[in-house]
């Protein structure tokens, strides 16, 4: 299972390389590092630069940055209600769900895997000199560390049980030495929609996006089934991934860190939460 992993990291930085060689700028920039050396050290600075930027930003939050947080808590508690029905309606369907995707999405959202698939991807993108994958692989990891953090932090302090204890959806122990009381936020699902979303971000086709998320979405999937995660553990956790890679790649793009070309026209994710609405709402 693990070399299938590899496989398909490895397709898609090719489909990256393959679909943006043509796009990327031919002339030399001299202001930037050539060696592989300099871009190395290069990298570095702004994968640190980038998780400095994601968590001092909400220093420098308005009243609408403030409403959106409240939306997400406010919607997630409200969707806490849905947690007990979800979780017997997956498990009632547990024996149908195919094992191998099962397995495929705990080694895909495992940190060891996860981060070695990345390594691979940015040391391709570094001896071949591709800025654009280079870009990708700086994206990753810096966003990877930022929710990562949060979410160690995160599940420690709130101490949600987990499904697979039997003991109700609502029952917390805070900074319990015990993997059980573990469950919110999805750590699986925080590393595996953070690479999909990195990945998905380099594509205009819809097609290609669509098959990247869908690949990103079996992690959070297989926890369900595995009965390791509520619902809302993997929706809190999904936003939040989403919410750090757009902020960061905003940071890179703004900041002029990488040169290669951007459509003007991306997908605005807003979070929405009315009496009849609760979601994360993209617009084109």
């Amino acid at each position: 299972m693990r070399y299938r992993l590899i496989f398909l990291i490895s397709f898609f930085l090719l489909v990256i390389n393959k679909s943006n060689a043509q796009q990327l700028k031919t002339q030399i920039d001299s202001t930037k590092p050539q060696t592989i050396w300099q871009m190395a050290k290069y990298d570095t600075r702004y994968t640190l630069k980038s998780v400095g930027h994601a968590f001092t930003r909400p220093l420098h939050w308005k009243g609408n940055d403030f409403a959106k947080l409240g939306i997400l808590l406010g919607g997630t508690a409200a969707l806490t209600f849905t947690d007990e029905p979800i979780q017997e309606f997956i498990q009632n369907q547990r024996r149908d769900f195919p094992k191998v995707v099962r397995d495929f999405g705990w080694y895909f959202g495992s940190p060891q895997n996860y981060f070695m698939a990345n390594a691979g991807l940015y040391g391709f993108g570094l001896f071949t000199k591709n800025e654009k994958i280079r870009k990708t692989s700086v994206l990753i990891i810096s966003s990877s560390l930022t929710t990562g953090l949060i979410q160690t932090f995160t599940k420690n302090a709130i101490g949600r049980a987990r499904p697979s204890r039997n003991a109700g959806h609502l029952e917390f122990s805070s900074f319990a030495n015990e993997s059980s009381f573990r469950s919110f936020p999805s750590g699986h699902t925080v590393l595996s929609i953070t690479m999909a979303h990195s990945i998905a971000k380099q594509f205009e086709n819809p097609w290609v996006k669509a098959g990247i998320y869908t690949v990103g979405a079996i992690p959070p999937i297989s926890r369900l089934v595995d009965d390791a995660h509520w619902f809302t553990d993997i929706a809190f956790s999904t936003v939040l991934s989403i919410i750090v890679v757009d902020s960061i790649d905003n940071f890179l793009f703004d900041d002029k860190a990488y040169d290669y070309p951007k459509k003007e026209k991306v997908i605005s994710w807003n979070l929405r939460f009315s009496t009849n609405q609760i979601g994360l709402v993209g617009t084109f």
